[in-house]
């Protein structure tokens, strides 16, 4: 029997429509890209009608992309005498003369197919599979609950159905990759329990949270979030957070502020609260940039005393210049490496023409996290060579790997989908 496990673009349509998730203008338009999302490792669950997977899953497939995304190896593996024994290579792609998505495989007994079909809607997908004397032999119908969760069911020369499965995706989680929360805005916003799972189910780790309001994340408590973060087998690991540098009057009333937030986050178990400047392109002295410094001192001190990391993160405007001293440098310089350390941010970095591993070799340590961000998906433009940057992770001080998106090509949660990819089987690819 030839097994199937796909995953689809509609994201959470079993209680969103996507048009509600995401704008219009996002959408995944070619075979060949929704080919690509079949892309990753897949189990099976306990029974079509639910997405629980039993604690050994009876079927494993894991499809491996090649030559830029125009095509897949299949392997599917069967639990049987107590281990996982392949029973089906399979070797898929888009064909550019045909425009179908062709197929060519065999199973353990040694008997070959082939299939040819394509993508009728975006939540379906139909195959036609034949022997190689040109027999029909099964049609397979993939119908698309989510991104991660699909319900394939194979039919005979009848049109008879003689099987049915549901499959989940599960990628590794082996290099520890994160996700800022801000990649999937919306969707984190609308639904932030099934995206959680989503994100989880993609391979991500732990997550980096956009969202501190009134002691809230997303609507839920610290320690409310923390849970329903570690339900779906991730961590919340850093969250950033925003309070502008108060004039000196206002300085009691700032650090009440942090103080109130800092115990949040404790209760939340993070690793480390980060923070950015909006407000640097009105900065002339350098008796301004020492007084953020003083500001950033203080915040990390207070986080180091309740066992939180505090990091600086990067937009462009750290690599202006103020009294011939670049404020990013400045900032290096004058902050204490106990008590701040930095989340360089390569998008914004290029934009503003710094080099972040100048960087990690004159301020050792500094950079336990990073945003690797791209023009749009990760690996996209060209213009970042992430690769040779995490060769320099260790002189860094490198502790956690945050994927971003903000633009896109595709709808966000196939793109930050990607993002995984690219970091897991590229730059993180020797871990």
């Amino acid at each position: 029997m030839r097994y199937y496990i796909l995953i689809t673009f509609v994201l959470l349509a079993t209680f969103l429509k996507p048009c509600e998730l995401f704008a219009q203008e996002y959408s995944i338009s070619t075979q060949k890209d929704c080919l690509h999302q079949y892309a990753g490792h897949w189990v099976s669950t306990i029974h079509p009608n639910t997405d629980s997977i039993a604690p050994i899953p009876h079927l494993k497939m894991i499809n491996t992309s090649n030559f830029n995304h125009h095509s897949l190896n299949v392997e599917v593996l069967q639990f049987k005498d107590d281990l996982y024994q392949p029973i089906l290579q399979e070797l898929i792609g888009y064909d550019i003369l045909s425009q179908k998505i062709f197929a060519s495989g065999h199973n353990a007994k040694g008997e070959f197919f082939t299939g040819k079909g394509g993508f009728i809607s975006p939540s379906e997908w139909h195959m036609q599979d034949s022997d190689l004397k040109g027999n029909k032999t099964i049609s397979v119908v993939f119908n698309f609950m989510s991104q991660t969760d699909v319900v394939v069911e194979g039919f005979n020369t009848d049109n008879k159905s003689i099987w049915k499965t549901r499959y989940i995706k599960q990628n590794p989680k082996d290099k520890n990759i994160g996700i800022q929360l801000v990649s999937v805005k919306e969707a984190i916003e609308i639904a932030p329990l099934k995206t959680l799972e989503q994100l989880s189910r993609m391979g991500f780790s732990y997550v980096e949270t956009f969202v501190y309001d009134k002691g809230l994340f997303y609507g839920m408590s610290p320690a409310e979030f923390k849970q329903e973060v570690e339900k779906v087998g991730m961590k919340f690991i850093g969250s950033m957070t925003f309070y502008d540098k108060p004039s000196k009057d206002k300085w009691d009333e700032a650090l009440n502020w942090w103080n109130k937030c800092i115990i949040d986050h404790k209760k939340a178990g993070v690793s480390y609260i980060s923070t950015s400047n909006h407000q640097l392109k009105q900065v002339k002295t350098k008796a301004e940039l020492l007084e953020y410094c003083d500001y950033y001192n203080k915040v990390g001190e207070l986080c180091a005393e309740n066992g939180i990391n505090f990091v600086y993160h990067n937009h462009s405007d750290e690599f202006l210049e103020v009294e011939d001293v670049i404020i990013y440098d400045y900032y290096l310089q004058n902050t204490n490496p106990q008590w701040v350390f930095f989340q360089p941010d390569f998008y914004w970095m290029h934009i503003g023409g710094a080099n972040p591993i100048f960087y990690f070799k004159k301020y050792p340590n500094r950079f336990i996290s990073w945003h690797v961000k791209d023009f749009q998906e990760l690996g996209r433009s060209g213009k970042i060579d992430f690769d040779t940057i995490f060769i320099f992770s260790k002189i860094a001080g490198l502790k956690h790997v945050i994927a971003e998106v903000e633009d896109y090509n595709y709808p966000p949660i196939y793109s930050i989908n990607l993002a995984w990819e690219y970091l897991y089987y590229n730059s993180l690819k020797d871990e």
